[in-house]
C-alpha cells in the first residue's frame, strides 16, 4: 500500500469517526434534554443548553453547565465521556498505524 493510499484510508476514517460523533452529539443532546429538563435546579431548560453540554462534554470532559442531576441524564454524562476517549484513542491508534506503516 502507497503513502497516498494509506493516507486516503486514514482520512476515510477520521471522517466516519468525526460523522459518528456528531451523530452521537445529536442523540446525546436530545436525551440529556429530555432527560435533564424538569429536573429542579437543573441547567439545563433549553435545547441549546443540552447541545452546549453534550458538546463540551465530548470535547473536554467539562462543561461550565453543572452535572446532571437525573439518573438518566448521568447514564448519558458518562457514556458522552466513555465516547470522547474511545474516539481520541482510536484516532491516535489509526494515525500511529499510518506512520509506523511508512516506514514499509
Amino acid at each position: 500500500m502507497t503513502w497516498g493510499e494509506r493516507h486516503r484510508l486514514l482520512i476515510a476514517r477520521l471522517s466516519f469517526v468525526a460523522l459518528l460523533t456528531l451523530v452521537v452529539d445529536a442523540i446525546g443532546t436530545v436525551l440529556v434534554y429530555y432527560a435533564e429538563r424538569g429536573a429542579p435546579d437543573s441547567e439545563i431548560t433549553s435545547l441549546g443548553d443540552a447541545l452546549f453540554f453534550t458538546t463540551t462534554q465530548l470535547l473536554t470532559v467539562s462543561s461550565q453547565i453543572r452535572n446532571p442531576f437525573t439518573a438518566w441524564g448521568r447514564v448519558v454524562d458518562v457514556l458522552l465521556e466513555i465516547w470522547g476517549v474511545l474516539v481520541v484513542a482510536g484516532t491516535t491508534g489509526a494515525a500511529a498505524a499510518v506512520f509506523l506503516q511508512a516506514g514499509d
